[in-house]
């Protein structure tokens, strides 16, 4: 069913995720976290932070205690349990340090505590008695499986990257630029999200297995393996079509893209909670590289969220096994020879307790 307007997260499952977060602080035996993501303020809070010109954040105490810094005075953020205000400008021209003028409304805050967590952007300046931990990891994987709120977020995201597709049909054609393509791609992205989009991306370019676009048109005989990624207030999408710029696939190209097509079926089938990622990537990669000579030289999949990889990681490199509540995309491809340069297909998946839900539907044909 179509999502007609912006989905918000819930106060409800906000302060689910503040039970789960507390718990995480007293394992890790640390007295706070402060994150300065404003995606991550968001899953905390609810409150997100649109002026991308200046800073937010949210300290989380380790009783439980949430609390929100922004420049506005009476921000929505139904799960945060104080808002602090810094001013960021003078006379509407912006201070020089906006981060300091954030970090100086929290010294009060952060200057008792021992040992702080932070999201990878570490202000040792703030407090220097305060020992800073770095939690990107731990909390990737405490949010890795997501609630109902965050679920429809993503839908919302796919719902947005779905008309995007469309437009990309209509408009790609022999001597198109690269950079027009991105252009009313991304516009019509913001058109369907009905709201600024907080992530973009990733591959535009035709002809080559993927990269930002180029001063370039697109050629007859070509394929674009188009990698959209539409973020909307933090969350993400992360979707691949692969289209024939002049809608003529070759029979190679056709006989390469049924066997991606194949691969994804094989997953769809394969993924349940428990089951080992690592096993799954050997299981498509061994069908795939090297396979009437061409390539797949990448990971298969990971987790989509609030950032554009997150685990699990579908990947050689790590040790991963999919739990219920995960959120994957999954892009086995082919690329080489005579394919103008290759295919690559991208579906959204949420693992369930029985097996997976497909959230993506847009027609996967060349």
């Amino acid at each position: 069913m179509k999502q007609t307007s912006l989905p918000k997260l819930t106060e409800t499952a906000c302060r689910q995720r503040q039970l789960r977060l507390q718990s995480f602080l007293q394992e890790q035996n640390l007295d706070a976290v402060l994150f300065t993501n404003r995606h991550y303020v968001y899953w905390l809070t609810a409150y997100w932070h649109d002026q991308i010109l200046t800073p937010t954040a949210a300290l989380f105490l380790a009783d439980g205690t949430s609390i929100l810094v922004s420049h506005y005075a009476e921000p929505e953020a139904p799960a945060a349990d104080e808002v602090l205000c810094y001013e960021p400008q003078k006379l509407c021209t912006l201070v020089e340090n906006l981060d300091e003028a954030l970090c100086q409304t929290l010294i009060p805050r952060i200057s008792p505590l021992k040992r702080l967590g932070v999201d990878g952007a570490a202000r040792p300046w703030i407090a220097k008695q305060v020992e800073w931990v770095d939690v990107t990891t731990g909390f990737q994987y405490l949010r890795r499986q997501k609630d109902a709120d965050e679920v429809e977020a993503i839908r919302y995201t796919i719902q947005s990257a779905d008309a995007v597709y469309t437009k990309a049909r209509e408009i790609l054609c022999p001597g198109i630029s690269e950079i027009e393509l991105y252009a009313k791609l991304q516009a019509t992205a913001i058109e369907a999200s009905g709201d600024l989009l907080s992530g973009w991306g990733n591959d535009f370019q035709s002809g080559t297995p993927g990269g930002l676009a180029r001063q370039r048109t697109a050629h007859a005989g070509e394929l674009v393996p188009f990698d959209i990624g539409v973020g909307v207030r933090g969350y993400r999408s992360d979707l691949c079509r692969t289209f024939s710029v002049d809608g003529k696939p070759s029979e190679l190209q056709l006989e390469a893209h049924a066997r991606v097509v194949e691969m994804l079926e094989q997953v769809e089938v394969a993924i349940r909670p428990g089951e080992s990622c690592r096993a799954l990537f050997e299981k498509i990669e061994s069908q795939l590289d090297g396979w009437k000579g061409y390539e797949f030289k990448h990971h298969l999949g990971h987790g989509i969220g609030l950032d554009p990889h997150e685990a699990p990681r579908i990947n050689p490199c790590y040790d991963d096994t999919f739990q219920t509540g995960d959120v994957v995309a999954v892009e086995p491809g082919l690329y080489g020879g005579e394919l103008n340069a290759g295919i690559r297909l991208e579906q959204n998946y949420l693992v369930t307790d029985s097996g997976v839900e497909r959230l993506s539907s847009f027609p996967l044909d060349l």
